[in-house]
């Protein structure tokens, strides 16, 4: 069964204004972004912005764009928009990629719509994590950490390192921790859904949106995924590395 790609893309960035267009290696991120995306096996594959600057760099690359409201909080309220309208069925199953994420691999993205694809699943929404692979990524805020329950339905998120193993040194528990990373499927039916759900203490506490949803006591499925240089760009310090990588790469 197809499925759909939309890319998130604001202007505004907390930490890193206008970075969906900083330049890696002779290329907007938001283009590289989109790249990757049409590699997977996506019908569909759009980007909603707010920002009529971003609108008119991803038409000139040839990509699909829609503006879309400025006053959204979040990623999901802006994908919202995109999706609930009659065009799309309620089992129509989307796959959300942040236009920060620019190694975002293909195969996670079959993947995490292919959690919501199978019919013996009742998530209305899936993302991915994937191990963390050392003690400074484990000890960064800046890096989401996710556990899950023994069906692998995500438990909780945190910018904490989690999960915190009683009396072991951050060198012992890193490896029980699992990185989120910033890609989401999610169903229409659920995404109908979205703009009802009251936002949750925790939610403001970590400032992740995906806690909304647990604390609505709905399921997210996470699948395990393998991604080596797959970082999303958050800092000047991680712009600074995505630009080391794609140099080494290219």
């Amino acid at each position: 069964m197809p499925f759909d790609v939309v890319i998130p893309a604001r202007w505004e960035s907390t930490r890193l204004p206008g970075k969906v267009l900083a330049d890696l290696h002779g290329m907007p991120m938001i283009q590289r972004v989109y790249e990757r995306a049409v590699l997977s096996d996506a019908e569909v594959v759009v980007i909603a912005t707010d920002s009529h600057e971003i609108l008119q760099v991803v038409e000139e690359f040839g990509g699909e764009a829609i503006l879309t409201d400025s006053s959204h909080k979040s990623g999901t309220d802006r994908i919202a928009e995109v999706f609930t309208s009659e065009r799309w069925e309620p089992d129509r199953v989307v796959v959300s990629v942040q236009g920060d994420e620019p190694f975002i691999e293909p195969t996670t993205i079959n993947n995490v719509a292919g959690v919501l694809l199978d019919g013996e699943n009742d998530a209305g929404v899936s993302t991915a994590a994937t191990q963390i692979d050392s003690v400074a990524e484990y000890l960064d805020s800046n890096v989401v950490k996710v556990v899950v329950d023994n069906a692998d339905n995500a438990l909780y998120f945190s910018r904490a390192p989690i999960p915190a193993v009683r009396g072991a040194k951050p060198t012992e528990a890193y490896t029980s921790a699992m990185r989120h990373l910033g890609i989401y499927g999610y169903r229409v039916s659920f995404l109908r859904e979205w703009p009802n759900l009251p936002v949750s203490m925790l939610e403001d506490l970590e400032a992740l949106e995906q806690l909304r949803i647990l604390s609505a006591g709905s399921k997210i499925k996470v699948c395990r995924v393998e991604e080596g240089n797959s970082i999303g760009v958050d800092t000047p310090k991680d712009l600074a590395i995505a630009r080391e990588l794609f140099a080494n790469r290219l």
